[in-house]
C-alpha cells in the first residue's frame, strides 16, 4: 500500500476513494479499522471512520489507530480527509486530529486544503467559497451539527489548534508546484491553508507535497497525488469491471442540506416516499419493522427520508436535545437498512454523512470496491463478498435527479 487515507465520515471516504480510483490507483475502502492486513494489490487504502462530530479525544484516538494500521501496510503518505466545507466546530475535530497525526508521523508542516473546484468549493485569500457564496453565507450556516458561520479557514482552524496557522495565497499557488514547495520548506511549524480555485492548483499542490508524510483536505487534493507514485513506477495499471445488481432497491435520506432537500422533492414528484420525523422516532410512534414492510411492498423504489427544513430540525433539537435527535434518526436508518438487506434489497442509496455512516456500520460492511462515478465525489460501490451495491452521498453533492441516476448506475454501471 502506497497511500493511506483516514476519512472522518463515510461519504467523504467514498468521495476520495472515487477520486483516487479515477486517477488509476487500485483502491479499497474499509469500514473502520480492519482486523487483518490489506490485500497486496491495494495501492490506496481508505479507512472510513465516523469521527466528524464525536468527542475530540475519541476522534483523535480512532484516527491515530487508523494511521498506525495504514503505516503497517507500508503507506508512504497519510491523508486525513475531511469535508470540502471544512465541517467542524470551534472545538474540533479537524485541528486536534491533525495535531495528533503530525506528532505520530513527525511532521511539523501540514497542508490544509479542502478545495474541490469541480463541486464548487474554492479557497481564495484563505476564505472558503461554495459556488459564488462565502461558506458562511451558504446553506452550511444552518448545518444541524457543524454550522459553518465563518468562511475564513485561518480563523476557524485557529480556534481548534495550538499550532500556528499559516497561509499560502493565490499569488504563490498560481506560480506552480516548485514555488509552492519552496514556500512550504520556508514556513515555520504550522498548519498551512492553501488557496486553490482550479484543478491545476490542486495538481500543483499535490506535486509540492510529494515528500510530506501527512497532508489534509478534501478529496480534490487527491487528484495530484497518484502521479507522484506513478513517476516512481509504483502504480500498476488496473481495470476492475463493474458488476451491478438488478434486485430491489431503497433510498434513505437523512441529510438536511439544501441540495438533498431539492433532490428529495424532485424524486417525490413521481416516486413513492415516506417521511420519518425525529418526533416519531424519539417517541416510538413509528417502528423499523413497519417502515421496512411498507418499503418492501412498493412496486417501485421507495424513498424514506427525514430531510427537514432547518426550522424543523432546530425545533426537534430544542425538544429532544441535539445529540438525542440526531442519534435516534441515525439508529433508525441503520436498523432499517439492515432489515431491508436481510430481506433481499440489493441496492441502497443513502444521503448524508451521518446517515451513510450509520447504514454502513449497521450493515457490518468490512470493505467496498470502487465502481463507476454517479456524480462528482460519489461512486457506485460493491460490498466485498456480498451481492450488495451502495452509493453514499454527501448532503451537498449530486445532481437534482441524483437518486434516479444512482439507481441506474448501481444496476447497470
Amino acid at each position: 500500500m502506497l497511500l493511506g487515507v483516514i476519512g472522518d465520515d463515510f461519504t467523504g471516504s467514498s468521495d476520495i476513494a472515487n477520486t483516487l480510483s479515477k486517477q488509476g490507483m487500485s483502491v479499497t475502502q474499509y469500514s473502520g479499522i480492519p482486523a487483518h492486513n490489506a490485500d497486496a494489490t491495494v495501492e490506496a487504502g481508505v479507512v472510513s471512520l465516523k469521527t466528524r462530530t464525536i468527542p475530540v479525544q475519541d476522534a483523535v484516538a480512532q484516527s491515530v489507530a487508523a494511521a498506525q494500521w495504514l503505516l503497517k501496510q507500508g503507506c508512504q503518505q497519510i491523508f486525513f480527509k475531511y469535508c470540502s466545507t471544512f465541517d467542524s466546530t470551534k472545538e474540533g475535530n479537524i485541528g486536534p486530529v491533525t495535531e495528533a497525526l503530525a506528532d505520530l508521523l513527525g511532521e511539523d508542516k501540514v497542508v490544509m486544503c479542502p478545495a474541490f473546484p469541480t463541486a464548487g468549493r474554492t479557497i481564495f485569500q484563505g476564505h472558503l467559497f461554495v459556488a459564488d457564496q462565502l461558506l458562511s453565507d451558504s446553506g452550511m450556516r444552518n448545518h444541524p451539527l457543524t454550522p459553518m458561520t465563518d468562511a475564513d479557514l485561518r480563523r476557524w482552524l485557529a480556534y481548534q489548534t495550538q499550532w500556528t496557522v499559516g497561509h499560502i495565497p493565490y499569488a504563490d499557488i498560481a506560480t506552480g508546484a516548485e514555488h509552492i514547495e519552496q514556500k512550504l520548506a520556508a514556513a515555520p511549524k504550522s498548519m498551512i491553508i492553501t488557496d486553490a480555485i482550479s484543478d491545476q492548483h490542486l495538481h500543483d499542490i499535490g506535486t509540492a507535497v510529494r515528500g510530506r508524510k501527512l497532508l489534509t483536505g478534501g478529496s480534490g487534493l487527491a487528484i495530484g497525488l497518484p502521479d507522484n507514485f506513478r513517476r516512481q513506477g509504483l502504480i500498476k495499471a488496473t481495470n476492475n469491471p463493474w458488476r451491478g445488481e438488478s434486485g430491489k432497491a431503497v433510498i434513505l435520506s437523512g441529510s438536511c442540506s439544501i441540495a438533498t432537500r431539492e433532490q428529495v422533492a424532485i424524486y417525490r414528484e413521481n416516486g413513492k416516499a415516506r417521511e420519518i420525523t425525529a418526533a416519531e422516532v424519539a417517541e416510538g410512534t413509528v417502528s423499523v419493522a413497519e417502515i421496512a414492510d411498507w418499503a418492501l411492498a412498493q412496486e417501485t423504489t421507495p424513498l424514506i427520508f427525514s430531510s427537514a427544513d432547518p426550522e424543523v430540525v432546530v425545533a426537534a433539537q430544542n425538544k429532544y436535545g441535539r445529540e438525542r435527535a440526531a442519534c435516534a434518526i441515525e439508529t433508525f436508518f441503520g436498523d432499517l437498512a439492515s432489515q431491508l438487506a436481510d430481506a433481499g434489497v440489493s441496492r441502497i442509496v443513502t444521503a448524508g454523512g451521518e446517515t451513510s455512516g450509520a447504514v454502513v456500520l449497521a450493515l457490518k460492511i468490512d470493505a467496498m470496491e470502487i465502481g463507476p462515478e454517479i456524480a462528482a465525489g460519489v461512486p457506485a460501490m460493491r460490498v466485498t463478498g456480498r451481492d450488495l451495491v451502495i452509493a453514499l452521498k454527501s448532503g451537498n453533492f449530486g445532481q437534482k435527479d441524483f437518486f434516479n441516476r444512482a439507481l441506474g448506475v448501481l444496476e447497470n454501471g
